[in-house]
């Protein structure tokens, strides 16, 4: 058994996320974890709303309240929207607690005791009319390399390339439209990364379990010459650059950069999880209390995969102290909407609290992670949800738990039933199984989700398969117990799949682990083949005549009630579909 720490990036606290965003870090980090735990490993899974920076200011302006009492709002629909999503997190917790507050100053503390923060007069935007220094996201403008009219301070959106405000042609305040601003010197603190270059090189370079994707970013920050980066800024809402309770001086309008707080928040909601629940936090994250037995596992969009890999790690290396590094980094690429990208400007995209008005929550899991973008950007439309959900989940799944046991309840009072020889069909099914589970199970050990989903409809296309060489209700007619067994074999397999869909379709499986009268003790992946020397056949012979003969069974529910033409058209004319 091993001890895996899970954190996935922290939604931004300006309002519900998009499937985009679910996609790219919380559910596979979800996904991951429920795969993890059927295996047998300690897992946490930690997360937490992002509430300081920018956005923050200016959503809570737009709404018209308190920043304070604007993210006590989004914290709640954030976290219901996740519960609903039945994301696992041990525990969804805040960056702006005081825990937070206290790290990131003991941090920022260290790395000065260190020489990696240095205090400089550097240039910002002030907007005359607004009586204000505009940090990063309240300044907009021109973006200098591809000429994108709404670049935003610190990332063009077009062309993704990182900025400072200072970069954009004719700026403007993002507060007030205002274009009466000039540039201003400020004093700022400095994370000098660029000392720590080749110490980040090295450790990058003997990394494992990391997607090319998220090297390659890393690299490319790397060889064009790694900058330092202010981690301050001119903003009242955010964790004062302060420590022991002691503002700097010359700070006391200024707060800590949110990409700074942000990743540090993930220790943070660590602790506040253990004050909650008794257990200790930092065997999970300092390696001289335990944490060198821990594997940590990263979730997050590209986007983000510059701070995880260089940021980030610059804080906890240039500490000094023993905190725990990344181990596996896994990063995906955009999911967009037909061809563009999900807007609530320009109504197009569904948001995860609209999705479930929709469709229940298996179905949006289920599409998002067989069509996970890890390779490239996965593109998403009506159609192809339409399409995968009512090939995958309702005709085969759904069909064959459906089959199955509505025909043990017909014509074998609704019990596991004994009698039959083992043949053919059987033999077919257990050499198929034999091959497919260990690969079923190393995809998810890789965190490759597609394969992933792609193998769990194979063995469920394999299932009706069998059903089909054993024909049970042909069979039935003339010799009762050659059908017996092919029943036998079909229920066992049910009761497979329930499992084996435990991490993508939560919800499901329940229903049909439920039916089948399944004890939550058997429902893991211990399926008696823990090492590499396990002979795969003699586990899942044992697998498919596991149920006690005589176990009583219902048929489920309707597991997957199928999507009509009529609901992409309705769905497409509310949201946005193709242009």
């Amino acid at each position: 058994m091993t001890r895996i720490l899970i954190t996935s990036a922290l939604p931004y606290i300006n309002g519900v996320k998009h499937l985009g965003n679910l996609a790219g870090s919380m559910l596979p980090g979800d996904v991951y974890a429920r795969a993890m735990r059927l295996l047998g490993h300690e897992v946490l899974y930690i997360c937490a709303t992002d509430e300081h920076g920018t956005p923050a200011e200016l959503a809570a302006q737009k709404a018209g309240v308190s920043v304070s009492e604007y993210c006590d709002q989004m914290h709640e629909a954030q976290k219901q929207a996740g519960a609903d999503f039945k994301l696992s997190f041990d525990y969804f917790g805040r960056s702006s607690t005081q825990s937070n507050h206290e790290l990131t100053q003991h941090l920022a503390h260290r790395l000065e005791q260190e020489g990696l923060i240095e205090e400089r007069v550097s240039q910002q935007v002030y907007s005359i009319d607004d009586d204000r220094f505009l940090p990063d996201r309240y300044v907009e403008g021109t973006c200098p390399t591809c000429e994108y009219e709404k670049a935003r301070g610190d990332q063009c959106d077009n062309c993704g390339r990182l900025l400072d405000p200072i970069d954009l042609i004719d700026p403007y305040s993002a507060v007030s439209g205002s274009r009466n601003v000039e540039v201003r010197d400020t004093n700022h603190l400095y994370l000098k990364q660029s000392l720590m270059a080749d110490r980040l090189r090295s450790w990058i370079d003997a990394a494992e379990g990391w997607p090319n994707l998220a090297k390659s970013i890393a690299y490319k920050w790397l060889d064009e010459g790694l900058r330092d980066r202010s981690i301050t800024r001119d903003l009242s809402w955010g964790i004062p650059v302060a420590y022991q309770g002691k503002v700097r001086e010359g700070f006391e309008n200024k707060v800590f950069y949110v990409w700074f707080d942000a990743p540090i928040a993930y220790m943070a909601a660590t602790k506040d999880w253990a004050a909650e629940t008794g257990n200790d936090w930092a065997c999970w994250w300092r390696t001289d209390q335990g944490a060198d037995d821990v594997s940590y596992v990263e979730f997050m969009g590209k986007d983000n995969v510059a701070f995880h890999t260089l940021s980030f790690p610059t804080t906890l290396i240039g500490s000094g102290e023993p905190w725990k590094l990344v181990d596996k980094l896994k990063a995906f690429n955009w999911v967009t909407w037909y061809g563009g990208k999900f807007s609530t400007s320009q109504n197009r995209g569904v948001f995860m609290d609209q999705a479930l008005a929709l469709a229940p929550s298996d179905y949006w899991r289920w599409h998002l992670i067989a069509n996970a973008p890890e390779g490239s950007d996965a593109g998403f439309t009506f159609e192809d949800f339409q399409a995968r959900i009512n090939s995958d989940l309702a005709n085969v799944l759904g069909n064959f738990i459906n089959r199955i046991t509505k025909y043990a309840g017909a014509k074998f009072e609704g019990k596991v039933p004994s009698g039959g020889e083992w043949g053919a069909p059987e033999d077919w099914i257990v050499a198929e199984l034999s091959e497919r589970l260990p690969k079923l199970i190393a995809y998810y050990e890789a965190m490759e989700f597609r394969k992933a989903a792609a193998e769990t409809r194979a063995i469920w296309a394999a299932g009706n398969e069998y059903l089909t060489q054993a024909a049970p209700w042909t069979h039935y007619k003339t010799d009762v117990d050659a059908a017996a067994i092919g029943v036998r074999v079909g229920l066992n397999l049910a009761a497979l799949f329930g499992i084996l869909a435990q991490p993508i379709v939560p919800d499901a499986a329940e229903k049909i682990l439920a039916a089948l009268n399944i004890p939550q003790n058997n429902r893991t992946w211990g399926f008696g083949a823990e090492n590499s020397d396990a002979d795969w056949k003699v586990v899942v012979t044992a697998i498919l005549d596991a149920l006690p003969h005589g176990l009583a069974v219902v048929a489920p529910d309707v597991l997957f009630a199928k999507i009509e033409d009529a609901d992409v058209e309705q769905w497409s004319a509310r949201f946005g579909g193709a242009p």
